[in-house]
C-alpha cells in the first residue's frame, strides 16, 4: 500500500498472536490494537513469533510488565518491559486529573463517571447477549457499563489504593467523550478558582497532554484533538463542604493514539527490549 508521503506500508494477514513471523519483518515493536488479546499468555505469542516488544492501547485482563500513562508514570519505564499497556483513554484522563489535584491538594477519595462514545464492540441494534445492557442498541441508548479504570489507576498510583470507584456510560455519539470526576478533599477551604489554577499549571507543564478550555464546548468540539485531557474550567463545581466536581473532555480515539505513539518513542529511546534500564 502506497502512502501519501511516498512511503509504502505492507499489509500482512494474521489471525491471532503468533501467526505472523515478526522476526522476518525486522520490526521494533508490535502494537496489538485488536482489543481481543488481553491476557499475558496471548500476548506472549507475539514475543515467541519474534516481536521484540508488544504494546496494547487498552487495559489488560491481568498483570503484564507495565501499564504506562504518559505524564503520570512514564518515568518508570524500563527496556526490560516486553508486554506493555498504554492504558485506555479514560484511564489516562482519570490518572492525569488525580495527579495534578494530588500535587496541590490532599484527596481523601474520588469517584468517576465516563460519558463515553459507543465502541466498535457494541451492536447498533438490540441483540441477544449475556450482558443485557451491553447487548442493547448503542445508537439509541445510554448504556451503563463496568470500567476497570479505577482499579488500574490505584495500581499505577498506590496512594489512591482503596479510594477510587467509577462507572462508564456509553452514549449514542460516535466520538468525543467526557469524564466527570467527583473528589472529596480533606480541606474544605479549597475554591473553584484554586482547582482551575491547578489545572492551568498542569497544562503549562504538560502542554502536549493537557489542554485548558474556557469555552462552552460540547463533545464534537474535541474530535481530532491530540490532548489526553481537555479540562473544562466552566464546569468546575464545589460544595460548601469538601466535595468538588470536575469535567474533562477527550477524543477517545485520536488523543489516545497520540499517547500510544509517544509511548513507542519513549521505549525507542531506551534501546532494545530486554536490555538494562
Amino acid at each position: 500500500m502506497h502512502l501519501d508521503d511516498g512511503r509504502t506500508a505492507r499489509m500482512i494477514r494474521g489471525r491471532e498472536p503468533g501467526s505472523v513471523p515478526w522476526d522476518g519483518y525486522n520490526v521494533d515493536v508490535v502494537i496489538d490494537a485488536t482489543h481481543k488479546y488481553l491476557r499475558r499468555s496471548q500476548l506472549e505469542s507475539h514475543l515467541e513469533a519474534g516481536a521484540p516488544r508488544v504494546i496494547i492501547p487498552n487495559l489488560p485482563d491481568e498483570q503484564i510488565d507495565r501499564v504506562v500513562i504518559m505524564g503520570v508514570n512514564d518515568d518508570t519505564i524500563s527496556s526490560a518491559d516486553l508486554l506493555v499497556s498504554a492504558g485506555s483513554s479514560t484511564t489516562n484522563v482519570m490518572a492525569l486529573m488525580l495527579k495534578f489535584l494530588d500535587a496541590k491538594f490532599d484527596i481523601e477519595r474520588a469517584m468517576m463517571t465516563t460519558i463515553h462514545a459507543y465502541t466498535s464492540d457494541q451492536p447498533l441494534h438490540d441483540s441477544a447477549g449475556s450482558d443485557f445492557r451491553r447487548s442493547r442498541s448503542a445508537a439509541d441508548n445510554i448504556i451503563p457499563n463496568d470500567t476497570a479504570t479505577p482499579r488500574w489507576v490505584e495500581q499505577i498510583m498506590p496512594q489512591f489504593a482503596g479510594k477510587l470507584e467509577g462507572i462508564s456510560l456509553n452514549v449514542p455519539v460516535p466520538d468525543g467523550s467526557c469524564l466527570d470526576l467527583t473528589v472529596q478533599f480533606r480541606d474544605s477551604n479549597i475554591t473553584v478558582e484554586a482547582i482551575n489554577d491547578a489545572a492551568r499549571e498542569a497544562a503549562q507543564k504538560m502542554p502536549r497532554i493537557i489542554e485548558i478550555t474556557d469555552d462552552p464546548i460540547v463533545s464534537s468540539d474535541v474530535i481530532g484533538n491530540r490532548h489526553s485531557l481537555i479540562f473544562d474550567t466552566r464546569a468546575t463545581m464545589k460544595t460548601q463542604g469538601r466535595l468538588a466536581k470536575l469535567l474533562a473532555w477527550y477524543d477517545n480515539g485520536w488523543g489516545h493514539a497520540a499517547r500510544l505513539l509517544n509511548l513507542v518513542r519513549a521505549y525507542h529511546k531506551l534501546g532494545s527490549a530486554g536490555g538494562a534500564a
